[in-house]
């Protein structure tokens, strides 16, 4: 099965480490939304969608390379880090899939380290995740997707 993972992750890469470990169970591309690539996700079995929470959301540019570049009817699945909380979460990247009419075939969430605004001022919470039972989880998490759609989208 050959899935791309579209993803955003910065400040300290968590949504990055997790998709990371995602990747060593398969056959999966990893595709930063910033890098400004030709991307023609027709080719993958699946798609990922991942982004760390921003804001209570996940960042607009992940967003707006959903809406451009995901396929209708592709099968997709969705991975969000945050620090404190996951707010609205990946109900844009659900939006989008909606619309598109894309099965979504489950999501995949963990905490990440955060010293943005002020959080900074008291080192950041979250430290130390994703640590090595969210990759484990992570690892599991994708392992039971390509799963599913090695077996036609049944569990």
């Amino acid at each position: 099965m050959k899935t791309a993972i579209c993803y955003y992750s910065r400040h300290h890469g968590n949504t990055r480490k997790v998709i990371e470990a995602m990747a060593q169970e398969g056959d999966v591309d990893l595709i930063d939304v910033t890098s400004r690539q030709a991307v023609r996700l027709e080719d993958y079995d699946c798609v990922g969608l991942a982004s760390g929470i921003y804001g209570f959301e996940v960042h607009r540019a992940a967003v707006d390379f959903a809406r451009q570049y995901l396929p209708q009817g592709k099968p997709v699945f969705f991975v969000c880090t945050y620090g404190g909380a996951t707010g609205t979460g990946d109900k844009a990247f659900r939006r989008i899939a909606e619309d598109k009419g894309c099965p979504v075939l489950g999501a995949f969430a963990c905490k990440g380290f955060d010293t943005f605004g002020p959080f900074k001022l008291v080192g950041g919470i979250a430290k130390g995740h994703p640590n090595t039972e969210d990759l484990q989880n992570a690892r599991a998490f994708y392992r039971e997707i390509a799963a599913r759609v090695q077996n036609g989208g049944r569990a």
